[in-house]
């Protein structure tokens, strides 16, 4: 299909679904969070990786101040990396600008204004997945976890990379719109159409908070407690 005969964003959705794409997999019964990068180095814009992600961050904010009470697992990534490049070699030779991420230096600190309680995971990635290297499969597959809802930065690399091994895994992966961002608009909403295509739902923030409080009343009139 030449550029110049491209579909805008709703025809060529339509497209996709009467092609089979982009059907929608729904939430499950045990759902985990995971917060992919939102580190100082990625939401203060003063890093040269970094990005003003100021919105994102506080819906996520709001996500995770639903899910706490109810003790859905939360799980924080941070990119980090010893001195020298062997680690990464080949990462860090595209992107030179990830030798800042030296671990315990500040810029791999998750953003404070998340606020991560002493409970809560923190794992160190090397690259993209937040799979990749880390026990998160393990941790997921321990809690028989069925969802993960999916924040953080960027949608083009961290988030989309996280999404296609989480359905890899097993996993119903749920990205949540407002809770993700990118450096740039286009790359950021042509892998959320990409993703919501063929690897996960991508879903607003209000359908995901209303999917834990749907949570919460269940467990409480499973545990006798009268819904509110």
């Amino acid at each position: 299909m030449g550029s110049s005969s491209l579909p805008d964003r709703t025809e060529l959705k339509q497209f996709y679904r009467r092609r089979g794409f982009g059907r929608q997999l729904g939430f499950g019964d045990s759902p985990a969070i995971v917060v992919i990068d939102f580190i100082r180095a990625f939401t203060d814009p003063s890093y040269d990786v970094g990005s003003d992600f100021h919105e994102e961050v506080a819906a996520t904010s709001r996500l995770l101040q639903c899910a706490r009470p109810i003790n859905i697992d939360v799980i924080f990534t941070t990119t980090a990396y010893h001195e020298g490049e062997r680690e990464a070699r080949f990462f860090h030779d595209k992107v030179p600008a990830l030798r800042d991420l030296r671990l315990g230096s500040p810029a791999v600190e998750v953003d404070p204004r998340l606020s991560p309680l002493p409970t809560e995971t923190l794992l160190v990635k090397k690259f993209a997945s937040a799979f990749f290297g880390t026990a998160l499969h393990s941790q997921l597959a321990a809690g028989r976890i069925d969802t993960l809802l999916i924040t953080g930065c960027t949608t083009s690399g961290c988030v989309r990379a996280t999404a296609v091994d989480a359905l890899q895994y097993g996993f119903r992966p749920i990205v949540i719109r407002d809770s993700v961002g990118d450096r740039a608009e286009a790359p950021h909403e042509a892998n959320l159409f990409d993703i919501e295509s063929k690897y996960g739902d991508v879903v607003g923030l209000d359908e995901a908070l209303s999917y834990l409080r749907n949570l919460a009343k269940r467990s409480r009139v499973a545990s006798g407690v009268p819904a509110s």
